[in-house]
């Protein structure tokens, strides 16, 4: 019985120890750092200049895929741009991405709505759920299209050559 005792409050203890993180882990997350960590895309940079950084170094297109980086053009109201990972693709108009940095400065959201506002719908123009108005943002933002990690590449190649 004590065996069992001491093994329950190891467990507590190392469950309270995922709480007690360095000050370090408290710095507020920007949505490059964030799309490392969560993506197989490994780029550096600011998020407008992911777009270009992947040229030569990951494929790229303008139709969403899971696992996709969306990048976003640095413009006036966002000079640095910003990437989003596309968590699941609902049509060819509407994803859930996982980012960090959009609703509040540091904050991680997961599985909100983007949907493709563009004329021609290449993704270019979109909308994006913002937490603190509780609806899709009012103003579409400039997108340059999606960026896929290796890993989604090759498993489409995968599916079309089985097909």
């Amino acid at each position: 019985m004590l065996h069992m005792h001491k093994n329950m409050v190891a467990a507590f203890i190392a469950l309270l120890s995922l709480f007690a993180l360095p000050s370090a882990a408290h710095a507020r997350l920007q949505c490059v750092t964030y799309a490392r960590q969560v993506s197989d895309v490994q780029l550096s940079g600011n998020a407008r200049d992911w777009w270009s950084h992947a040229e030569g170094r990951y494929d790229r297109g303008h139709a969403p895929k899971v696992g996709a980086v969306l990048a976003f053009a640095g413009t006036r109201a966002m000079p640095y741009g910003h990437v989003a990972v596309v968590h699941k693709v609902v049509d060819d108009r509407h994803i859930l991405i996982n980012h960090a940095n959009w609703s509040r400065p540091g904050m991680v959201e997961r599985g909100v709505l983007a949907v493709d506002v563009s004329a021609a719908g290449d993704w270019s123009e979109v909308r994006v759920w913002f937490a603190p108005t509780r609806s899709l943002g009012l103003r579409p933002s400039t997108a340059k299209g999606f960026i896929y990690p290796r890993t989604v590449t090759a498993s489409a190649a995968a599916t079309a050559s089985a097909g």
